[in-house]
């Protein structure tokens, strides 16, 4: 019995209808976080997770708070799949040190230039060609899928609500942080703000992302990765 019918069983026995209502939340978003994350990576092990995350929802769920429970339990969700792929540690020490020169080269040429990066200023600080530059790109852009679920607001500038309750300091520091985050959206590139609310807000996958930019599936990956680059760059003094 896979984990996810073990979780339904349970909460069957549990009287939870709840559960057994957004159990197709679950596999949503297990689809669609698994369109972005290598072979190594199991749907089955991303529904368990998950449903172990719609089980802490229903037990912590407060209508008083305003949000809704598919939101609320959306983001719980998502968030236990992700405790999940980290606990897998599956991306190479290689992406990681990629992506932080990738980040860095950005931030070095926004910084002097005072505007966004092309693709070619960022590919010659880092002294590569552009067919060099494209594959680091698509390299780190499976490592890209943890950050923006991370910071947990959609494109559009909308803060999730968390219901969290926590340290009034810390709550208001994130709070600041979203915002910063949604203005940094919005000076982004036209393609690659598209590509992140067509992913993010409207949960299409790249294929079809291709198919409405008339890109290929690979293209939009390394569009994705380096709007996720740009905005590090951005917020790098949030990052301590």
């Amino acid at each position: 019995m896979s984990g996810a019918n073990k979780a339904l069983v349970y909460a069957r026995q549990q009287g939870n209808q709840l559960v057994e209502r957004h159990a197709g939340l679950v596999r949503r978003i297990a689809h669609h976080l698994l369109a972005r994350l290598p072979d190594s990576v199991l749907l089955d092990d991303l529904i368990q997770s998950g449903m172990v995350g719609l089980l802490e929802a229903t037990r912590n769920f407060d209508a008083s708070k305003g949000a809704s429970f598919e939101t609320f339990a959306g983001i719980r969700i998502r968030g236990a799949m992700l405790d999940e792929i980290r606990r897998g540690d599956w991306v190479p020490r290689s992406v990681h040190k990629n992506s932080r020169e990738v980040a860095a080269a950005i931030n070095t040429v926004q910084r002097r230039e005072g505007r966004n990066a092309t693709d070619r200023e960022v590919a010659d600080e880092l002294g590569v060609s552009m067919e060099v530059y494209n594959a680091m790109l698509l390299d780190t852009s499976n490592g890209k899928i943890l950050e923006m679920d991370e910071f947990e607001t959609g494109i559009d500038g909308k803060v999730e609500l968390s219901q969290h309750v926590g340290n009034p300091f810390e709550d208001m520091a994130k709070q600041r942080f979203q915002q910063a985050l949604s203005q940094h959206i919005k000076t982004l590139p036209e393609r690659e703000a598209l590509v992140l609310s067509l992913y993010y807000d409207e949960e299409l996958n790249l294929k079809d992302i291709g198919q409405i930019l008339e890109v290929s599936e690979s293209r939009v990956s390394q569009i994705h990765s380096q709007a996720m680059h740009r905005l590090r760059a951005k917020l790098q003094v949030w990052q301590g």
